[in-house]
């Protein structure tokens, strides 16, 4: 059967460049006027126009989220780019559906919850997708923020390997305040171990 990956990750550029756009100062979860995190590229504030994105964000989440010591904001626009653009389920939680949810197989769609964002998927050349989830530190795939901002940014990891297969190069395009944003929700969410899949991706 066809892989529909590659489609996934289109979108996914056309919906991180809609993202990325412009925003301004808006209203803080508990309805006050607040300063939102400043991009450090733009300094344009996460504001106003992002609380329908924050809202779906959390209301689409296939996991629950811990939201203790975290900015519900920040979380829920996460949730929003990770669950709604950029596509990162499809390489980073496998399998990526749940038994008889698969839409491209006509089922209705359920994101498999247990291995969610836990990595383990394969892709050829040898290259498998890590594990997303926060370690036992709390540090999602172990990286600190400055970690993981620099390696969206240049798709180099610490070690200085060059990431293949992932499209760093688009979402590295992205504004500060929505890779922060992607980096809070990954805080939030549950750790969780890689499943299996019967065959790598083609």
């Amino acid at each position: 059967m066809k892989d529909f990956r590659m489609g996934h990750w289109a979108a996914a550029g056309l919906g991180l460049l809609t993202v990325a756009t412009g925003l301004a100062l808006g209203c803080g979860s508990d309805g006050t006027t607040q300063d939102f995190p400043q991009d450090e590229q733009s300094q344009v504030p996460v504001g106003a126009e992002d609380r329908e994105r924050i809202e779906m964000g959390l209301m689409h989440s296939p996991v629950p989220v811990n939201l203790t010591g975290l900015d519900r904001d920040l979380v829920g626009l996460g949730s929003y780019i990770v669950n709604s653009q950029a596509a990162c389920n499809d390489c980073h939680t496998n399998p990526p559906f749940a038994p008889g949810g698969n839409p491209f197989l006509g089922e209705p769609t359920q994101v498999n919850a247990t291995n969610f964002l836990a990595g383990g998927v394969s892709f050829p050349p040898g290259v498998v997708s890590r594990n997303l989830t926060p370690n036992a530190q709390g540090l999602p795939a172990g990286l600190t923020y400055e970690e993981f901002l620099a390696l969206m940014r240049t798709g180099r990891e610490p070690s200085g390997a060059i990431l293949q297969v992932m499209p760093w190069p688009i979402y590295g395009m992205m504004r500060d305040a929505d890779l922060r944003a992607i980096y809070e929700y990954l805080r939030a969410i549950p750790p969780a171990q890689p499943g299996t899949t019967p065959a790598p991706v083609p």
